[in-house]
């Protein structure tokens, strides 16, 4: 080792899921199978090159003036970034500062660790019950502030209200972060709980439901002091992190309700159909409600499965790891994709 480089903070990434470069049947990273609502490519047909030199709105006020008002917050109430994993990483930096460790499942988003390890935040991971489920006792516990998504991920497992209301209720002198990346594809928000807890914080995503993960577009909404909080740390940090397409976009990507809801649906319908030809052909899985299935089958290896998947261009996640080794996350595609994800498995090792 060189002198200088055990000054060099060092940590472990997160590995993001493979991007092909030709045409597959891509299911790999629970993008969504359509395009975005077609205002987007109205406002990329219009967008003034010329503005291009200027700075964006460092605020992205029209853009969190058009989600408070979807979600009917006050704007105040709403914090914008690059990603929910930008706003998610400016979460950790700003709200988990305590000595106390924080707390997040141990099978689940696995950006949470590096987050945690890059800004030097301790953590505990209690662990899920053999169904996957979060055990809501086990963050009664003191702590430096709790995380988790809902639906969890990888799992696709969606706890209510009442399961989320019981955590906030025993963590009320800590940040309660709802990472809900999924939830349009499952139930009921925690944003309904904003006004109860001011020490929660929903962070959501236009990279899923909404078609845009190439715009690179994530929110959070909470209490209007959090949101200061947040929004302090990322002037300190980078103020323009907002480019003007995106801004744009995103506005029109909320405000056609009608375009998004249908699709929604449409992915819901499919991931249904999807469950019952999986257990046709002996895969379990939990109740997925998110935009992708966690399935498991007992005379198959994961492993090869993937592989072998992947050799006939239909690419599935494989995570590995002590106790999901035997699963793959398969995202749900378009109808025809996943009849051919499902003509594959039922000729697979026959």
């Amino acid at each position: 080792m060189k002198a200088f480089e055990k000054n060099i903070r060092k940590v472990e990434p997160y590995v993001p899921g493979e991007q092909p470069k030709r045409q597959v049947i891509k299911l790999n990273t629970n993008e969504n199978p359509y395009p975005p609502a077609p205002g987007v490519s109205k406002a990329l047909m219009q967008m003034d090159v010329d503005r291009m030199r200027l700075y964006p709105d460092p605020t992205a006020s029209d853009l969190v003036h058009t989600l408070a008002e979807y979600y009917h917050v006050q704007d105040e109430q709403v914090f914008v970034g690059v990603g929910s994993d930008d706003v998610l990483a400016m979460c950790f930096l700003t709200f988990f500062n305590s000595d106390q460790p924080i707390l997040f499942p141990d099978i689940t988003y696995s950006f949470y660790k590096v987050w945690a390890e890059l800004y030097r935040i301790p953590y505990e991971c209690p662990a899920v019950n053999d169904e996957f489920r979060i055990v809501k006792e086990d963050y009664y516990k003191a702590n430096g502030g709790v995380i988790f998504p809902n639906p969890n991920a990888p799992t696709s497992i969606y706890e209510n209200l009442e399961f989320i209301e019981d955590i906030l209720q025993h963590n009320q002198d800590v940040i309660v972060i709802v990472d809900e990346a999924y939830v349009d594809f499952a139930g009921r928000s925690a944003i309904e709980l904003i006004d109860r807890y001011e020490n929660l914080l929903v962070v959501q995503t236009f990279s899923k439901a909404r078609s845009m993960a190439g715009m690179r577009i994530g929110y959070a909404i909470g209490n209007a002091t959090l949101i200061k909080y947040l929004n302090d740390a990322k002037y300190s940090f980078n103020s323009y992190t907002m480019n003007q397409t995106s801004l744009a976009c995103g506005v029109e990507a909320v405000v056609d309700k009608a375009y998004f809801e249908e699709h929604v649906s449409k992915i819901k319908d499919t991931r249904e159909w999807t469950k019952k030809e999986l257990a046709k052909l002996g895969f379990s899985f939990p109740d997925s409600q998110a935009n992708f299935i966690f399935a498991t089958h007992e005379k198959y290896d994961a492993k090869e499965l993937f592989e072998a998947l992947k050799a006939a261009d239909i690419y599935v996640r494989y995570l590995g790891g002590e106790r999901i080794k035997n699963y793959l996350r398969i995202t749900v595609g378009t109808k025809e994709e996943m009849e051919t994800l499902i003509a594959f498995l039922a000729n697979y090792n026959r």
